[in-house]
């Protein structure tokens, strides 16, 4: 269940961290004794080395059981009161992949994040996910009812009452959380298609509930830059979620089943030649990365993952074949960036940065910390205000370099930051930044 392998005693080392196989469907996986005895081995090594402690919430949670239990060891800890930790996780990967000196390939083959996954895949066995969360994690549901016409108006209306928001906080939804705005007209109902005779580039732009449902201008300024830059254009239609949110939940089976959905779709749009891309970093992670893990015998879903780029790894690799236009009309001066988890983890490098300096007139202050929202986390009671705590060093980074715009490839990120700031500037995602920068006109 564990895969230990005998490896030479080392600390840290240089290797490249390697991931294993998700072996969720082995029934050791839910065995509470087995994950337990798990949960103790990695919570004493964390408590040894607390290098993750200024990460998420789940680290100063599980210090603090241990700090203040009789023993001021893992031991003194009970085995319920680490819920509170795997709560707390949100699976931004950010200590397996920046942190921890512990990661396979050193023996001791710490997977934090893999660990609060199981932790979440037995809550949701177990049916102790609230009804709450499990509304919040329906993005689909929630999109297709808040855009309908009058419908999507009244919402918007609504959230902005602070009655209403006082009620809302009843059922766990923090007053001071930002919370989207839904539309009428989604991104797929712009019908955007562009057909470019013997082009050496085809994307299909997987939309993504929250770009669909609450801001497709990002899709449609996406689509215009390639456009732009003679790239022929697909919008992928009925798709679903990338299951990202049900992951967060432990409820793996489902996670699959909203993959078998969109599978066909996306492998249409492969065996075609064609990229997928999608604005939020979260959904091209799920399937780069987090399903791979989970479905490895699933040969449709290898070939799909092997075509997903992120907006700006796929314009790098335009302008690393001297194909993307730098035909820039407007400067985009001081640029505040956030560099977003999801994206991070995914080991390209600061791509977007890269890109956004090309246009002239142009300087980007790019802050690697975690925003803390997660797309759910900062929206709930008990955790916004800790989300925003976690968002604090962006707001003082972009405060003390001022900024013309700001700016992080997760839309959700951005807008926390926004609140964080005191909501006195919107943001701008980067890919509406390189339309601005080009003199695109909507």
């Amino acid at each position: 269940m564990e895969n230990i392998k005998t490896k030479p005693n080392m600390e840290g080392g240089l290797q490249k961290p390697t991931r294993h196989i998700i072996d969720w469907k082995n029934p050791d996986f839910l065995n509470e004794e087995k994950y337990e005895e798990e949960l103790r081995r990695v919570a004493d090594a964390c408590h040894g080395c607390r290098r993750c402690v200024s990460l998420c919430n789940s680290f100063p949670t599980l210090f603090d059981l241990i700090d203040e239990s009789e023993t001021f060891e893992v031991d003194g800890v009970s085995y319920r009161e680490f819920d509170s930790v795997v709560d707390h996780c949100y699976l931004c990967d950010l200590c397996f992949m920046t942190k921890c000196p512990y990661v396979p390939p050193h023996e001791w083959e710490i997977d934090f994040p893999h660990l609060m996954l199981r932790g979440k895949a037995i809550k949701n066995a177990n049916k102790k996910v609230s009804l709450r969360d499990k509304m919040l994690a329906s993005t689909d549901m929630l999109g297709k009812f808040f855009s309908k016409f009058l419908i999507s108006t009244v919402v918007n209306f609504f959230n902005q009452i602070k009655l209403f928001r006082r009620i809302l906080e009843n059922f766990g939804i923090h007053r001071n959380a930002k919370l989207p705005k839904f539309v009428s007209k989604t991104a797929k109902q712009l019908k955007l298609t562009n057909s470019v005779k013997n082009s050496k580039y085809k994307v299909a732009i997987f939309t993504t509930c929250y770009h669909n449902y609450n801001e497709p201008g990002v899709i449609k300024d996406f689509y215009d830059v390639l456009k732009f830059n003679d790239v022929s254009v697909e919008i992928v239609e009925d798709d679903n979620c990338c299951g990202m949110p049900k992951l967060e939940l432990g409820n793996i089976e489902e996670v699959g089943n909203m993959m078998e959905r969109n599978l066909p779709k996306f492998k249409n749009f492969t065996d075609k030649g064609y990229f997928i891309i999608a604005p939020i970093p979260s959904c091209v992670l799920m399937y780069k990365q987090e399903l791979p893990l989970l479905f490895p015998d699933n040969n449709d879903l290898i070939k799909v993952s092997q075509s997903f780029k992120d907006p700006f790894e796929f314009l790098n690799m335009m302008n690393d074949d001297d194909a993307l236009s730098k035909d820039f009309k407007n400067k985009l001066g001081d640029v505040s960036y956030q560099v977003a988890c999801h994206q991070r983890v995914q080991n390209f490098g600061m791509l977007t940065k890269k890109i956004l300096e090309l246009v002239p007139g142009t300087k980007v202050n790019a802050i690697e910390r975690c925003s803390g929202h997660d797309g759910t986390y900062g929206v709930k009671t008990e955790t916004h205000e800790i989300s925003i705590k976690i968002a604090k060093p962006i707001t003082k980074a972009f405060t003390e370099s001022g900024f013309d715009s700001f700016t992080s490839d997760c839309s959700l990120a951005a807008h926390h930051i926004e609140n964080t700031l005191g909501n006195i500037q919107e943001p701008e995602h980067p890919i509406s930044l390189i339309k601005k920068a080009y003199g695109i006109r909507s």
